[in-house]
């Protein structure tokens, strides 16, 4: 078995183990440093000796803005997709080079399940319009596997007709004992909820419905703070939550927040969180139970996603994040100022 296959098999043997999936990251830091030339010359290029990397806080993350002038992958095999980033006319987007689709389905499909469930508990109805009006979007390839994965009739991707949409959930309701899941962009939820009439119908089946935002207004709306999304959204079909996907072009993970916005990193993804004036620098990590009395300080988000085996693992990203009281959780709270809009998250400040 090559070196690749072997993290990748011991990436579905994580649990929630931290020393173990410390020990595993820095196996897949040392096998990208010499297999992935662009990451290579970036830690050179900072003076780090990879010898002496031995700690999860150590391993240099690449910028994401990398993503859009280089491809990234780990060793010179063939590409079976490109997933591109949406973005405003004229502007470079973000292209991630996957090889292995299978593995991104499993881990999506783990992580999902080690969350939520079986997706055979399922319907699932996806009001992702933008996404689907271009190509090669991570997200509709991971929606769409998850739809499939439900057996279901009434599992689908709805563009425009929200009234059918709404007629299919209803009859989804009444047909079996299955719960509801509605995944959608940001604003196309808005657009939902602001049709009293079609929200009206779907807040007598709230019982059963679930609705998950995948962020982003893609330009057709103001930027909302998640709190305002949530709240609008919760009035509107008579929800006690909302939930939140927090995922990118350039990661094959995802992190979820049942409620809150506070996303819980699953097995194959860690939260770093970066002084904002100085990207080698670390806020505490991994210190469960302290400074549970005070307001956890903003930075920005680093993701180490050890499902990135063929691209990069390890990203400096351009949002804003803080911990939980409890270390437990992260929540998203903005962006740079000098960043790019971007589809997944909510930007706000």
């Amino acid at each position: 078995m090559s070196i690749k296959n072997e993290l990748k098999s011991a990436l579905f043997s994580l649990g929630d183990n931290n020393q173990a999936f410390e020990e595993l990251a820095l196996e897949v830091f040392r096998y990208q440093y010499f297999h992935n030339d662009v990451y290579k010359q970036y830690v050179d290029a900072l003076g780090r000796k990879y010898q002496k990397i031995n700690r999860i806080d150590k391993i240099p993350c690449l910028p994401i803005s990398f993503f859009k002038k280089y491809p990234i992958r780990s060793e010179a095999v063939e590409s079976k997709v490109v997933f591109e980033s949406s973005g405003t006319t004229g502007s470079l987007t973000s292209r991630h080079h996957v090889s292995d689709l299978r593995l991104y389905e499993a881990n999506s499909k783990r992580i999902f399940d080690e969350i939520y469930g079986p997706l055979t508990d399922y319907h699932i109805f996806a009001l992702l319009p933008s996404y689907l009006e271009r190509k090669n979007s991570s997200l509709v390839f991971m929606v769409e596997a998850f739809i499939n994965a439900t057996y279901s009739n009434f599992s689908g991707f709805y563009l425009d007709n929200l009234a059918l949409m709404v007629q299919k959930i209803r009859e989804a309701a009444a047909t079996d004992s299955r719960k509801i899941l509605l995944i959608g962009v940001s604003f196309a939820l808005l657009d939902l909820a602001e049709n009293t009439k079609l929200a009206f119908k779907l807040k007598e089946v709230a019982d059963k419905l679930s609705i998950m935002e995948t962020g982003g207004m893609k330009g057709r709306r103001k930027e909302l703070l998640r709190e305002e999304l949530h709240f609008t959204l919760k009035a509107a079909f008579g929800l006690e939550q909302i939930h939140s996907e927090y995922g990118m072009t350039e990661l094959l993970s995802q992190a979820y927040a049942p409620k809150d916005g506070l996303f819980k990193s699953p097995h194959s993804m860690r939260a770093l969180i970066r002084e904002v004036n100085d990207p080698f620098s670390y806020f505490p990590y991994f210190k469960i139970g302290k400074n549970t009395e005070k307001k956890q300080p903003t930075g920005g988000l680093n993701i180490i996603d050890l499902c990135n085996i063929d691209s990069c693992s390890f990203i400096e990203t351009q949002d804003l994040a803080q911990f939980s009281a409890d270390y437990s959780h992260f929540k998203v709270i903005g962006r740079f100022d000098s960043s790019d809009l971007r589809g997944c998250n909510l930007l706000v400040n």
